[in-house]
C-alpha cells in the first residue's frame, strides 16, 4: 500500500492509472477505522481496479471543538487495517493539503429539504462542511465509484444530491450496515463508550427491529412515540426517532413506497445515530 501525503503526488499517480485504463474506488473516512470500513474496501476490490482510502479528520464538519478534539485518531492501527484488506492507495493529507490558502473550496448549494432535518436540526452547518469535504476530496480524486455506508443515510442522500448537482461522473455505492455482535452500528464512537454502555447500546437496533415489526399494524406516529419511550426507559436522551421517506426524508405515509426508520440517541456524552429500511418499494 501506497501512503501519499500531498494532493500533488495523488493526482500524478491518479492521472498515470487512469491512462492505463484503470477505473478507482474511493473510500474517505475520518479514520479511527473498525469493520464496517473494512466492509467498504472489500466492495471496493471486487469492483474497481485500484482501491483509494483517505483518512482526514475534517474540521468543517465538527459543530463543536470539543467533538473535534475528541475525535479519537488512530493512524498506525488504521493503516495497518487497510494495508491488510489490499487497500492499493491511502492519502493522509494534512489540513493544509486539503485546504490551501487561497482556494475556494465551501460549496454553495441550496439542498433544500435535505439538510433541514434530523441530522441537519441538531447539527447546524454540518452538511456544509461534509459537502465541502467531499466535494473537495472527489476533485482530487476523481474515482470512478464513491463508497459510503448507509448508517449516515442523510448524508448519502446530500452526497447524491451533490454528485447529481455538480454532474460528476462518480458514481455513489451506498454499502450495508455492519452491526456488533449485539446490534449496535459500528461506528468510530462507539469506541468512546464504556464496556456496560457499549451492551446496553443495543437497545437502539432493538427498538429499530421493534419498529419494523410494527410498520403493518400500527401508524408511523404511533412507533415513533412508542420507540422513544424504549430508548428513554433505558436511561438514554433520544434527540429524534423518525420514519421517513427515503428519497425525500420527509415524514413517511401509508402510502410511501421506500420507508427508512432513523435515529440519533445521546450516550452520556457520545452521540450514536443508526437506522433501518422498513420497505423499500422502488417500481
Amino acid at each position: 500500500m501506497r501512503v501519499i501525503k500531498t494532493v500533488e503526488k495523488l493526482q500524478s499517480e491518479i492521472k498515470t492509472l487512469q491512462k492505463q485504463g484503470k477505473t478507482i474506488g474511493f473510500v474517505p473516512t475520518l479514520g479511527a477505522l473498525h469493520e464496517g470500513h473494512m466492509s467498504l474496501i472489500r466492495l471496493s476490490k471486487k469492483s474497481s481496479d485500484v482501491t483509494l482510502a483517505s483518512i482526514f479528520v475534517n474540521p468543517t464538519q465538527f459543530n463543536q471543538a470539543s467533538d473535534l478534539k475528541k475525535y479519537p485518531r488512530t493512524y498506525k492501527k488504521d493503516a495497518d487495517l487497510l494495508k491488510k484488506e489490499g487497500c492499493d492507495i491511502l492519502f493522509y493529507p494534512s489540513t493544509e493539503e486539503v485546504y490551501p490558502k487561497g482556494l475556494k473550496t465551501e460549496v454553495a448549494i441550496d439542498f433544500g429539504h435535505l439538510d433541514k432535518v434530523l441530522e441537519g436540526a441538531f447539527r447546524s452547518g454540518h452538511f456544509e462542511g461534509v459537502a465541502q469535504v467531499v466535494k473537495r476530496l472527489l476533485d482530487i480524486t476523481t474515482p470512478d465509484h464513491l463508497y459510503m455506508g448507509q448508517k449516515d443515510f442523510q448524508q448519502t442522500a446530500i452526497i447524491a444530491h451533490l454528485i447529481e448537482h455538480f454532474k460528476l461522473s462518480t458514481k455513489l455505492i451506498i454499502c450495508p450496515i455492519i452491526r456488533e455482535k449485539h446490534g449496535l452500528a459500528m461506528s468510530s464512537r462507539n469506541e468512546r463508550l464504556k464496556p456496560s454502555q457499549r451492551k446496553k447500546a443495543a437497545i437502539l437496533y432493538e427498538t429499530l427491529l421493534y419498529a419494523n415489526r410494527l410498520k403493518n399494524r400500527k401508524s408511523y406516529k404511533y412507533i415513533e412515540e412508542k420507540a422513544l419511550a424504549r430508548i428513554e426507559a433505558a436511561g438514554f436522551k433520544p434527540e429524534y426517532f423518525k420514519i421517513i421517506n427515503g428519497k425525500n426524508l420527509r415524514a413517511a405515509s401509508a402510502k410511501t413506497k421506500y420507508v427508512v426508520a432513523c435515529l440519533a440517541v445521546w450516550v452520556d456524552d457520545v452521540r450514536l445515530i443508526d437506522n433501518k429500511i422498513l420497505k423499500r418499494d422502488l417500481s
